[in-house]
């Protein structure tokens, strides 16, 4: 996987994490050394989210009215993506909800006892009363979230809660890590540059999407590019150019001793200028088709994508044919949370072994692949213009997530998924991408309930579990989530 890469990328695009702590100024005097105990409750809150993401705007203690105002304009001046709201102790409610209103992004708020419960028999033990109250108000985080849920509900601020321990929690901390990634996966959404090449296919009527609500729903840009402009580009690609592309290929690619010399050229051609065209408009992803009938240099620049576009996939740039922008924003989805994001669609059932086909022509995942991905030489594209050469894969054996960005009736969008397996098994060998998915409510159940949502009838197929990601994803996005199984 390429994760690294986008990692960086989300570093270089200034993905920032808010974080302060709350607490009363009233009890600093009453209980001595309590404010700087909680102070260092927040500093390891601080250095467990870094060891997550880096860059934290940290906004210390806020204990006062107007340190919470200051700390809404610095969380807001900083562009924050998230924040995350740690209650140390009990706190007025008029010290969050200025922080919260002036920044304006998702909050989490962070419930956290400082150790599994409180030593009963030392505490007990203890002459100074108050002393005793403030040992347990160092312990008394989980009083002030209900008036804080309260407030934010009544405002209507939407908020999430995590409940655990400050050390030692596996669950609470991985709670934490999944939402910092979604937070990230929305702010590489949020600045993803889109191409759309080429036009829809005639009459695939559920793939036909308003451009708009895709703004609306992930932000990012939607470049609309000429086909010519692909074909341009070819003829710039140099003779050495061509050459080392093609040693790419063979070393990634399982080239089958059957493929044309000239279509693997072609190809070759067609991946440099790819690449050149994605980096002049700095696309995160493409969407394309284009019939290119009547017009030879537009017909051999599509025909010849297939190689390149899978390349480009690999890398973190994810390409879906048949101009299926929806499905390209669940495969930048699914790759930007290192799980891959292959385009994907109903092949065939196998109602012995209980399983779902599924694949698609044209470019595929291919560092998700079981093996090294085949190059197979095709007389036709089925229901499409030209021949060459296309790739053959399976997506890599055990678990997998599907994902499906879908229309909503009456208008907007929704993220649909599924969590099933990929398994061993026979599969058609016909140039395609193509793996066997058995599902935990079996496939009839599977193919009605995902069908019965009225998705589009491509979806982006990914390794690995991560619809809880996917969720969170979706709540920090203000989408509706549905999971099939």
């Amino acid at each position: 996987m390429n994760k690294l890469n986008i990692v960086d990328s989300v570093y270089k695009s200034g993905m920032k994490i808010g974080l302060f702590g709350i607490g009363l100024d009233t009890y600093w005097p009453q209980f001595p050394g309590l404010k700087e105990r909680l102070e260092g409750y927040l500093s390891t809150v601080e250095q467990k989210l870094s060891q997550i993401h880096p860059v934290i705007v940290n906004a210390g203690l806020v204990d006062t009215t107007d340190k919470a105002f200051q700390a809404g304009k610095m969380f807001k001046s900083e562009d924050v993506d998230l924040i995350f709201l740690y209650v140390t102790t009990y706190a007025l409610s008029s010290t969050v909800l200025p922080v919260v209103q002036r920044a304006k992004v998702p909050v989490i708020i962070l419930n956290l006892s400082p150790e599994a419960a409180i030593d009963y028999t030392a505490f007990n033990s203890m002459s100074d009363r108050t002393k005793m109250t403030g040992e347990w108000l160092s312990y008394c985080s989980p009083c002030s979230v209900p008036e804080i849920a309260n407030v934010f509900n009544r405002v209507g601020i939407k908020f999430h809660q995590i409940t655990g321990m400050l050390n030692d929690d596996e669950e609470c901390w991985n709670e934490v890590f999944e939402w910092v990634e979604a937070a990230k996966v929305a702010h590489i959404m949020a600045y993803n540059r889109m191409g759309c090449m080429g036009h829809y296919y005639s009459g695939m009527l559920d793939i036909y999407t308003d451009l708009t609500q895709q703004y609306a729903h992930f932000g990012g840009h939607i470049e609309l590019i000429e086909v010519e402009e692909l074909a341009s580009l070819r003829k710039e690609v140099s003779k050495l150019e061509m050459e080392n592309r093609l040693k790419l290929f063979n070393e990634t690619f399982d080239v089958q001793s059957d493929c044309p010399t000239e279509e693997l050229k072609k190809a070759a051609i067609t991946s440099v200028a790819l690449d050149k065209l994605v980096a002049k408009h700095q696309l995160g992803s493409m969407a394309y088709y284009y019939k290119g009938t009547g017009n030879i240099e537009n017909e051999e620049a599509i025909a010849s994508i297939i190689l390149g576009n899978s390349l480009l996939t690999a890398k973190g740039i994810p390409v879906a044919g048949e101009y299926e922008i929806k499905n390209v924003q669940a495969m930048k989805i699914m790759d930007s949370f290192g799980a891959g994001g292959s385009f994907t669609e109903y092949y065939a059932m196998d109602f012995n072994e209980d399983v779902v086909l599924m694949g698609h022509d044209g470019p595929g995942h291919i560092a998700i692949s079981e093996g090294k991905t085949k190059v197979r030489p095709l007389q036709v594209y089925h229901g499409k213009v030209g021949k060459g050469i296309s790739v053959e894969m399976m997506v890599k054996n055990g678990p997998v997530t599907l994902l499906s960005v879908a229309e909503k009736r009456g208008g907007g969008l929704m993220l649909l998924l599924a969590e099933g397996e990929s398994v061993a098994g026979p599969v058609l060998q016909i140039g395609n991408t193509n793996s066997r998915y058995k599902f935990p409510i079996g496939a009839r159940n599977f193919v009605n309930k995902w069908n019965s949502h009225g998705p589009a009838h491509h979806c982006a197929v990914g390794i690995g579990h991560i619809s809880s990601k996917i969720e969170k994803l979706g709540q920090l996005l203000n989408m509706e989530v549905i999971k099939v199984c």
